[in-house]
């Protein structure tokens, strides 16, 4: 189904449609907040609370274009906050993080499986040690896909910074990359 008739079904109150509407955008939501909290259980939590903000907020999802980037922004948001309380009221212990690389594929060999979770530990650690707002742009751009000018938008800086941004966010990422020693 296209977006805005599901958007239209989900606006009317039809609990299929909601469902669907969940489904099409849950991986995103939990995989941004997944690389922002580093937990898979914090990001379950936020994934659920985004959903419920935009389902208190149905009316005021924009149509096609706007969708997503509207999520992204509310997930975000959510995050920051999520972060922010945590920061102030830090956990008295940490939940593994490795707990999405240690998934097998019936696909690929063990040692081609195992391979890669290495390289995805290694590039969730090195996405780890950038900062703040190197992270961000990556996980924006690079991770969920976003235009520049999507990006500009949720951050409020023009496009010309986001540009300038995103090249020292790669050239950040691939020094940390070659510092865990993923280097080409």
């Amino acid at each position: 189904m296209e977006l805005p008739q599901l958007l239209d079904l989900v606006r009317r109150g039809d609990e299929l449609a909601w469902e669907a509407f969940v489904r099409r955008f849950q991986s995103r939501v939990f995989g941004l907040a997944y690389h922002y909290t580093a937990h898979a259980e914090d990001a379950r939590d936020l994934a659920q609370e985004v959903f419920i903000r935009i389902y208190q907020h149905l009316a005021g999802v924009p149509g096609e274009d706007g969708c997503l980037p509207w999520i992204i922004r509310i997930t975000r948001n959510a995050c920051i906050d999520h972060l922010r309380r945590r920061k102030a009221r830090p956990p008295l212990w940490d939940l593994p993080a490795d707990e999405m690389f240690n998934l097998r594929s019936t696909d690929r060999s063990p040692e081609e499986a195992h391979l890669e979770a290495v390289r995805k530990t290694m590039v969730h650690r090195a996405l780890q040690e950038l900062t703040d707002l190197n992270r961000e742009i990556i996980l924006l751009k690079e991770i969920q896909g976003l235009g520049l000018e999507e990006i500009a938008a949720i951050l409020g800086v023009p496009v010309g910074t986001v540009k300038s941004r995103s090249h020292r966010a790669r050239v950040e990422l691939a020094q940390r990359l070659v510092a865990v020693g993923m280097g080409a």
